[in-house]
Parts: C-alpha cells; structure tokens; sequence
C-alpha cells in the first residue's frame, strides 16, 4: 500500500464503526478524515470538548481562525443546528457518557487496552488536552493509527509511553488490521488482503488471537 493510501484507507473503514445519529468527537490528524467517508444515510453530531456542539465543514468562506477553532486550535466550523457550549457542559457530556464514540490516534497500544497518546518525553507538545476524560466517558473508543513507526510496532504488550488512559480501547483500526479489545486479549476479526496474518502478527508485539470469523477488511 502506497504510504498516501494509509490515511484514507483507515479513516473510511473508521467510519464503518458509526452509526446515525451518534454524537461522536474526533482526535486531531488522522481523525478528522473519518466524516469524509459516512456511508450513505448515516449522519452523526460530531462534539468538540473545547464547546462546540455540531461541527460542521470548514471551507474559504466560513474559515475564522481567530475565533472559532476545534480543540487541537485548528480553524473550525459550526453546521446548521450547531452549538456553542462551556467547557464545563462540554465536558459533562463526555464524563457522564453521552458521547456514542470517540476516534483517537496513538502512540502506543497495549494488549490490556491502554493507550499513550500525548506526550514523548523531552519533546514540546500541546498537552493531553481532553483525551483522558473522552477514553473513560465515551461509550466505544476507536484508535485509528498507522501500524507501525518506521517498521517498529506501536501496539505491544504494554505501553512504554506515559499513559493518556489504561484499559480503554474497544477496538483499533489500522491499514494492516481491525483489532477488538477483548478481556481475553488483542482479537484479530478483520486483515487487510495486501498482509498475510504472520505479517501482522510480525509488526505486532502483543500477540493476536485470531477471530474464527476473520474475514478480509472492505
């Protein structure tokens, strides 16, 4: 798979996992392409914690970057029927579990489900931001990421990277895999035709257990 393939390939089988009417809050990066892939009648009010309720496509002529951004401080939008809220109220939405589903990039997986996700140590970043209460106050938590960081494997045994959250992923999705978080361990239910299951199991630290109902990822 060509590396400009990647991107888009995990954010449309992303967007498989939502269903109409979900309220769904977007991570930064990769995430953010997951709207651009809906199937065909479903619609979902997508939450930015920083307070806006039904964000909406940003273009040239709504694009306001000095007043209306989404959490990561990138320009944003508000679609028709759209809200503006306080922090306070946005984050009790997330903490008292109305968030159908969260869908977040990672640094770092592990097999009991935690994730890393906001910081490598002795480089500048923004902060965790509101990613720890969304892991333990969404209903479903989608890690959508690459599988590996040039050739080495970013879901492993245990996270080595400070945590954003421990024991929270239901499911992540990368271009080699779909991966549910079991109490069992890592389940292998879908892969990628262009990777046989050795080749994923290679690029992968923790050990998969594959689904008797694998079947190729569409």
């Amino acid at each position: 798979m060509e590396k400009s393939e990647i991107k888009g390939f995990i954010a449309k089988r992303v967007a498989k996992e939502l269903k109409d009417g979900d309220v769904v809050n977007l991570g930064i990066g990769l995430p953010t392409l997951v709207p651009n892939y809906l199937p065909e009648g479903v619609k979902v009010t997508l939450q930015s914690e920083n307070g806006i309720v039904g964000t909406g496509t940003v273009t040239d002529e709504n694009k306001d970057p000095l007043y209306v951004t989404d959490a990561g401080g990138a320009p944003a939008a508000v679609a028709p029927g759209g809200a503006f809220i306080d922090s306070c109220s946005s984050f009790g939405l997330i903490r008292g579990g109305h968030v159908d589903a969260t869908i977040l990039g990672g640094l770092e997986v592990d097999e009991e489900g935690s994730l890393s996700n906001w910081i490598i140590p002795g480089k500048k970043v923004p902060g965790m931001g509101g990613a720890m209460d969304l892991l333990v106050g969404a209903k479903n938590v989608i890690v959508a990421m690459e599988h590996t960081a040039k050739g080495n494997p970013k879901i492993l045994k245990k996270c080595r990277l400070p945590y954003t959250a421990v024991h929270c992923i239901t499911k992540i999705i990368t271009e080699m895999a779909v991966i549910n978080v079991t109490d069992k361990g890592l389940e292998l239910v879908e892969y990628n035709p262009e990777f046989t299951v050795e080749q994923i199991q290679a690029a992968t630290e923790a050990t998969l257990i594959v689904s008797p109902d694998l079947k190729p990822m569409c």
